[in-house]
Protein backbone atom coordinates (compact mmCIF):
# COMPACT_ATOMS: atom_id res chain seq x y z
CA UNK A 1 0.00 0.00 0.00
CA UNK A 2 1.68 3.49 -0.72
CA UNK A 3 -0.51 6.35 1.31
CA UNK A 4 0.91 10.01 0.06
CA UNK A 5 -0.05 12.88 2.22
CA UNK A 6 1.46 16.36 2.44
CA UNK A 7 2.08 18.38 6.11
CA UNK A 8 -0.10 20.73 7.62
CA UNK A 9 0.68 23.99 9.31
CA UNK A 10 2.97 22.36 12.49
CA UNK A 11 4.92 20.16 9.81
CA UNK A 12 2.43 17.22 10.49
CA UNK A 13 0.49 14.96 8.24
CA UNK A 14 -2.92 16.46 8.58
CA UNK A 15 -5.29 14.30 10.38
CA UNK A 16 -4.84 11.06 12.79
CA UNK A 17 -1.68 9.39 12.70
CA UNK A 18 -3.61 6.22 13.45
CA UNK A 19 -3.41 5.26 9.53
CA UNK A 20 -0.16 5.31 10.17
CA UNK A 21 0.42 2.88 12.43
CA UNK A 22 0.29 -0.26 10.27
CA UNK A 23 2.76 1.43 7.89
CA UNK A 24 6.47 -0.19 7.70
CA UNK A 25 8.47 2.61 6.25
CA UNK A 26 7.55 6.20 6.61
CA UNK A 27 9.17 8.73 3.26
CA UNK A 28 9.35 12.09 4.38
CA UNK A 29 10.92 14.71 1.77
CA UNK A 30 12.06 17.96 2.66
CA UNK A 31 13.63 20.53 1.08
CA UNK A 32 17.41 21.51 1.71
CA UNK A 33 17.40 24.51 3.56
CA UNK A 34 20.00 25.86 0.43
CA UNK A 35 17.47 24.94 -1.96
CA UNK A 36 16.80 27.26 -5.17
CA UNK A 37 14.62 26.85 -7.65
CA UNK A 38 17.22 26.56 -10.51
CA UNK A 39 17.95 23.32 -8.75
CA UNK A 40 14.70 21.79 -9.96
CA UNK A 41 13.99 17.95 -8.34
CA UNK A 42 16.29 18.56 -5.27
CA UNK A 43 15.18 16.95 -1.69
CA UNK A 44 16.05 15.82 1.25
CA UNK A 45 14.78 12.14 2.23
CA UNK A 46 14.30 11.31 5.69
CA UNK A 47 12.65 8.00 7.09
CA UNK A 48 10.50 8.89 9.78
CA UNK A 49 9.75 4.69 10.44
CA UNK A 50 11.74 1.99 9.07
CA UNK A 51 10.88 -1.03 10.17
CA UNK A 52 13.64 -3.70 9.33
CA UNK A 53 15.88 -0.70 7.99
CA UNK A 54 18.89 0.39 9.89
CA UNK A 55 22.68 1.73 10.07
CA UNK A 56 23.84 2.83 6.67
CA UNK A 57 20.52 2.59 5.10
CA UNK A 58 18.82 4.69 7.27
CA UNK A 59 20.01 7.44 7.18
CA UNK A 60 19.08 10.69 5.54
CA UNK A 61 20.66 11.66 2.01
CA UNK A 62 19.87 13.98 -0.62
CA UNK A 63 18.36 12.92 -4.09
CA UNK A 64 18.89 15.22 -7.26
CA UNK A 65 17.43 14.52 -10.99
CA UNK A 66 20.15 15.42 -13.33
CA UNK A 67 19.96 15.33 -17.44
CA UNK A 68 23.52 14.71 -19.04
CA UNK A 69 23.55 14.27 -22.64
CA UNK A 70 19.37 14.38 -22.47
CA UNK A 71 19.75 11.27 -19.98
CA UNK A 72 18.02 12.11 -17.11
CA UNK A 73 19.63 10.22 -13.75
CA UNK A 74 19.07 10.35 -9.89
CA UNK A 75 21.97 11.97 -8.13
CA UNK A 76 22.57 10.40 -4.13
CA UNK A 77 24.51 12.11 -1.61
CA UNK A 78 24.98 11.81 2.27
CA UNK A 79 23.54 14.79 3.62
CA UNK A 80 26.61 14.92 6.12
CA UNK A 81 28.58 15.44 2.94
CA UNK A 82 27.00 18.44 2.27
CA UNK A 83 27.23 19.35 5.59
CA UNK A 84 31.27 19.04 5.49
CA UNK A 85 31.45 20.74 2.18
CA UNK A 86 29.70 23.77 3.75
CA UNK A 87 31.59 23.79 6.37
CA UNK A 88 34.91 23.62 4.49
CA UNK A 89 33.97 26.27 2.06
CA UNK A 90 32.91 28.86 4.78
CA UNK A 91 36.31 27.99 6.77
CA UNK A 92 38.57 29.30 3.81
CA UNK A 93 36.66 32.29 3.98
CA UNK A 94 38.05 32.92 7.42
CA UNK A 95 34.97 33.03 9.12
CA UNK A 96 34.80 32.11 12.96
CA UNK A 97 33.46 28.76 14.43
CA UNK A 98 30.30 30.98 15.16
CA UNK A 99 29.78 32.31 12.27
CA UNK A 100 29.95 29.43 10.42
CA UNK A 101 27.07 27.59 12.77
CA UNK A 102 24.78 30.74 12.36
CA UNK A 103 25.62 30.38 8.53
CA UNK A 104 24.40 27.02 8.42
CA UNK A 105 22.15 26.25 11.12
CA UNK A 106 24.50 23.68 12.73
CA UNK A 107 25.66 23.74 16.28
CA UNK A 108 29.12 25.19 17.46
CA UNK A 109 30.07 22.01 18.55
CA UNK A 110 29.16 19.74 15.21
CA UNK A 111 31.29 22.71 13.33
CA UNK A 112 34.36 22.65 15.39
CA UNK A 113 34.05 19.01 15.11
CA UNK A 114 33.86 18.79 11.22
CA UNK A 115 36.60 21.10 11.20
CA UNK A 116 38.71 18.66 13.14
CA UNK A 117 37.95 15.87 10.61
CA UNK A 118 38.54 17.76 7.37
CA UNK A 119 42.58 19.16 9.34
CA UNK A 120 42.78 15.40 10.07
CA UNK A 121 41.64 14.53 6.41
CA UNK A 122 44.11 16.85 5.08
CA UNK A 123 41.05 19.04 3.44
CA UNK A 124 41.69 22.00 5.54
Amino acid sequence: MLLVEHEGRGGNPRGTSKREDILDTLINLKRPDDYDVEDGARFEVHLGKARGVYGEAAKPFEAKLEVHDGKARWSVRAIQDREFDKVQTLSGSALSVREIAEETGLSKSKVSRIQAQLKAEGKL
